[in-house]
C-alpha cells in the first residue's frame, strides 16, 4: 500500500471508534441486538477471509484490500493471516471461494458479495462450522454476524440533491435518465431509493435502466438507446448510480454530439471521476470514506474471529431477510464537486493534486485552484 493509502488509513483508525452514526432504515440502536459473540477465546494466530466481489470498480483493489489487510496486521501484532479472493462479478465463483475458505478453516470472513441473494447458502455453510461471516458494503443474505457499509440511501439523496442543483431552475418538469446498479446488489436499490425520495414529483424519467454487472459498457448501451428514443436534446440530466458507469454514459452523450453536455452524477470517487468532475464533464460523485469502512470491517473480523462482542464497535443494527439485529456500522458520505476536492480527495490522502492534475487536466485543474 503506499504512502498517503497508510497515512489515510491510520487517520481514520485512530477516529474510527469516536464515530457515532444514526442507522437508516430498519437500523435500530446496537442495545436492541440479540446476537452474541460465539463463546470461544483465540489469540492473534489468526486466518482471515476476504472476498471481494469484483475488480471493474477501481475501489476494490486499490482501496478496500490493503486497508482491510493493514489493519488486520495492526491488530494481531502482524501475526494474521488475510486470505484474499475476488469473484470478479461472478456469484458462481465467489460461492467456490467460500467453499475454498471454509476448507481452510479461516477464523472469520469478510465477504463483499456479488450477488446478496445467491450467497446465502454459501454464509449457512460458513456459519455450520463455526466461521463468523462480516458482510462488507452489501448487506448479504443469510445468518450473518456483522455489517459495515455506508449510508446508502444517503448516497442517493446526496446524488439527487446535486442533480437538481445542476439543473437549476430548469429542475421543474426536467427530463432526466436514471442509470441505476445492478439488480444483484441491494445497494442498488438503496441508492435509487434515496435518489428517487429527492426527484419523485421535480424531474420526469425519460428513460430508467438497472445495469447488468454495473458494466461500463452496458451503461454505454443503455445510454445509446435513451439517446435514440428520447433524442439528444430531450435530456436534461442523467442519474448515474457510480462513477464507472459515468465514464460509459458520458462517452455515449460525446459520440452523440451534443453541443452541451448534461450533467451526470457518479459515486466512489474514482481518479477517472475526479477529473470529469475538473473538466466539467461530469457534475458530481459521492466520496465514501474507504479508509473508515476497511478499518471497521477488519475491527469486527479479528473481533469475532477471536470470540469478542461487537458492543464497542457496533453503533447500530440492521436487519436482512432471515436475520435480525445484526450489528451495524454505517458510514457517512460526502457529495464530491470541483467545489470540494482539495477538502475530500486530497485533504484525506486518496489522490495527490498531481495525480489528479496531469498533462490535459493542468489548465482546467488551474481555474478551479488545484495547485
Amino acid at each position: 500500500m503506499n504512502t498517503r493509502m497508510r497515512r489515510a488509513a491510520v487517520a481514520v483508525a485512530a477516529t474510527t471508534m469516536a464515530v457515532s452514526l444514526a442507522a437508516c432504515g430498519s437500523a435500530k440502536e446496537s442495545g436492541d441486538k440479540a446476537e452474541e459473540a460465539p463463546a470461544k477465546s483465540k489469540g492473534d494466530d489468526l486466518k482471515i477471509g476476504l472476498l471481494l466481489p469484483e475488480n471493474q470498480t477501481a475501489r476494490y483493489e486499490k482501496f478496500d484490500r490493503p486497508i482491510i489487510e493493514k489493519k488486520v496486521s495492526e491488530l494481531t501484532g502482524g501475526k494474521a493471516e488475510v486470505v484474499y479472493a475476488n469473484a470478479k462479478q461472478d456469484a458462481t465463483t465467489q460461492s467456490q471461494q467460500i467453499d475454498t475458505m471454509i476448507t481452510n478453516k479461516v477464523d472469520a470472513l469478510i465477504v463483499g458479495a456479488v450477488d446478496a441473494k445467491a450467497i446465502e447458502n454459501s454464509v449457512k455453510k460458513a456459519k455450520a462450522e463455526g466461521i463468523p461471516v462480516v458482510a462488507f458494503d452489501r448487506l448479504a443474505e443469510g445468518p450473518i454476524d456483522a455489517y459495515t457499509s455506508f449510508d446508502n440511501e444517503e448516497v442517493g439523496r446526496a446524488q439527487g440533491t446535486a442533480l437538481l442543483e445542476a439543473l437549476g431552475d430548469k429542475a421543474d418538469g426536467a427530463t432526466i435518465v436514471m442509470m441505476n446498479g445492478a439488480i444483484t446488489d441491494p445497494n442498488a436499490a438503496l441508492f435509487k431509493s434515496g435518489a428517487k425520495s429527492v426527484l419523485d414529483g421535480k424531474v420526469k424519467y425519460g428513460k430508467e435502466y438497472d445495469t447488468k454487472e454495473w458494466k461500463p459498457e452496458n451503461a454505454n448501451a443503455n445510454m445509446e438507446a435513451a439517446i435514440t428514443a428520447l433524442g439528444k436534446d430531450k435530456i436534461d440530466g442523467v442519474y448515474s448510480a457510480n462513477d464507472g458507469m459515468a465514464g460509459g454514459i458520458i462517452t455515449a452523450l460525446k459520440a452523440a454530439g451534443l453541443p452541451k453536455l448534461p450533467p451526470v452524477t457518479g459515486q466512489d470517487a474514482e481518479l477517472a471521476g475526479v477529473q470529469r468532475i475538473v473538466t466539467g464533464e461530469q457534475f458530481m460523485s459521492v466520496y465514501k470514506s474507504y479508509p473508515q469502512e476497511g478499518v471497521v470491517a477488519a475491527e469486527m473480523a479479528v473481533a469475532l474471529a477471536k470470540g469478542d462482542k461487537l458492543d464497542s464497535i457496533a453503533t447500530s443494527t440492521v436487519d436482512n431477510a432471515s436475520q435480525k439485529d445484526i450489528p451495524t456500522v454505517l458510514v457517512p458520505v460526502v457529495s464530491l464537486t470541483k467545489d470540494n476536492i482539495k477538502d475530500t480527495v486530497i485533504k484525506d490522502g486518496i489522490y495527490t493534486v498531481d495525480e489528479i492534475c496531469t498533462g490535459k487536466y493542468k489548465a482546467d485543474c488551474d481555474k478551479i485552484g488545484l495547485k
